[in-house]
């Protein structure tokens, strides 16, 4: 009998894991099949891995270097005015760091005594989990006991019920594709369709991005969403806002048409969903042993322990829809963890996360979004800028970056620090420090800048651009 039973190799799943293990807990981890790429995405270190944030910084880093060569000429590079790619050479090296990571997952586990079990896992009751074979050399029927059991099985790409949805890739296809499509429309408005939409674009593809809503990114600040879809716009990235497709048909060439509600027709070569991710919880048996789900999303409830409605099974990261970001499962995973079986009393913090979209230009943030500081605060300050990074002063790139720092007029202390633009990922991480530590605009206005470098904006922004007060846009306090 294990003490820990884990369903779900990815960041969450890998990190309670190995933590427990090395509080001295006996522990399984059971993943599917070890290979990765189409037919079968899974793998060990999850989406993140295989599917998610490792390829997908990759695949951004090759793509700006389409804007690299362009803009080096300013610098007096000589360049060839056609610069060929190979995307075969990029899928192979991509394989092959993933597969590396793979396997640095594999000996993390197997050198912290876990036993990594390859198969479906579902539960027979709330201390027994049945082991489904994915392949036909592995052992079918086996079951395992465990005293507290964990899910940690992710979440998976959704494509609505439309005529000619199988057509359609996700993101999890993108990352396998055996050349890059000349034309592609890309569905949805969240990160991944905007990240995969600069993506292609910088390779060369004639991108389209269509959203149904007014404008993508929802739940970022508003300012950095409009300056985002201006800096796409001038990439040569087709947005089209509030545009929903009815229909894909296939055409006799192989190309598709993508059939909009409002009657519009586009062709392309590849048509890409990223409408969202459901929590991964079919086929686990879950309501042979009680566990609820969440009736908007079908998010297994979990309280502030990551405890189920069932005592002894507990679920982390993405399955559980509270901040789906790979090191919020790690964070969660590691809490329940020491929790568990480290003898302490850890519960995950969500708050003060930074986030990053790697979108080009990429978008860093953390803390309130303007919208959210005016309704929980009476009086914010809005400190903002925009100018063209040094880099193209040179290049005469119109492209230009936007910060922003929300202060509460009351405390001084900085509720939300906010940046779409050259390296904000990378800069927004120190800020998020700050804030957690509690920081006030005093302290930025005290730091002093490095020069020249874009990050020293947010330690030279004097003046507030304007005012909330009461929800209400002033430019001076009354």
């Amino acid at each position: 009998m294990y003490d820990l039973i884990v369903i779900g190799a990815g960041s969450g799943g890998v990190r309670a894991s190995r933590i427990s293990a090395g509080h001295g807990a006996k522990v399984a981890l059971i993943e599917p099949s070890l290979s990765h790429g189409p037919p079968n995405f899974s793998a060990v270190g999850g989406t993140c891995v295989n599917v998610g944030c490792v390829p997908k910084k990759l695949m951004v880093y090759g793509s700006h270097m389409s804007h690299d060569l362009h803009y080096a000429k300013s610098y007096g590079w000589h360049t060839p005015d056609h610069v060929a790619h190979d995307w075969g050479t990029l899928m192979a090296n991509k394989d092959k760091e993933i597969s590396r990571l793979n396997g640095v997952y594999i000996n993390m586990l197997k050198n912290s005594g876990v036993d990594l079990i390859q198969g479906f896992g579902s539960f027979v009751d709330a201390h027994t989990v049945a082991i489904k074979a994915d392949q036909a050399e592995n052992p079918a029927g086996r079951t395992i006991t465990g005293d507290k059991v964990l899910i940690a099985t992710g979440s998976w790409p959704f494509v609505p019920d439309i005529p000619g949805k199988e057509y359609c890739v996700t993101s999890n296809e993108a990352f396998y594709l055996r050349e890059c499509p000349k034309r592609i429309v890309i569905v949805g408005g969240g990160y991944i369709a905007v990240e995969f939409a600069c993506i292609f674009k910088g390779y060369g593809a004639d991108v389209t991005l269509m959203y149904r809503g007014e404008m993508f990114l929802r739940g970022f600040d508003d300012d950095i969403r409009r300056h985002l879809c201006t800096e796409m716009q001038e990439l040569g990235v087709h947005v089209q806002l509030q545009t929903n497709p009815a229909k894909v048909e296939k055409k006799e060439d192989g190309t598709y048409e993508v059939t909009t509600e409002k009657g519009e027709v586009v062709a392309a070569d590849l048509v890409m969903y990223a409408t969202g991710r459901n929590p991964n919880v079919k086929a686990l048996g879950l309501e042979a042993v009680g566990v609820e789900l969440l009736p908007k999303n079908g998010a297994i409830k979990v309280d502030a322990y990551s405890r189920t409605t069932v005592d002894n099974i507990y679920a982390v990261g993405d399955v559980t829809d509270r901040i789906n970001l790979t090191p919020v499962a790690l964070h969660e995973g590691h809490c329940l963890a020491d929790t568990l079986f480290g003898g302490k009393d850890r519960k995950p913090c969500h708050d003060l996360v930074a986030a990053a979209v790697f979108s080009q230009p990429p978008i860093g943030t953390v803390g309130l979004t303007t919208e959210r500081a005016i309704q929980r605060h009476e009086r914010v300050a809005v400190y903002k800028s925009t100018f063209r990074p040094m880099l193209h002063t040179m290049t005469g790139a119109a492209t230009k970056a936007l910060m922003k720092i929300l202060v509460d007029v009351d405390t001084d202390k900085v509720l939300g620090v906010h940046m779409c633009g050259p390296d904000a990922a990378e800069i927004i991480q120190g800020i998020a420090i700050a804030l957690k530590m509690g920081a006030t605009k005093a302290d930025f206005d005290a730091t002093i800048g490095i020069h020249p470098s874009s990050a020293e904006e947010f330690v030279t922004m004097r003046s507030p651009a304007y005012y909330y007060v009461k929800g209400e846009k002033v430019e001076k306090l009354p």
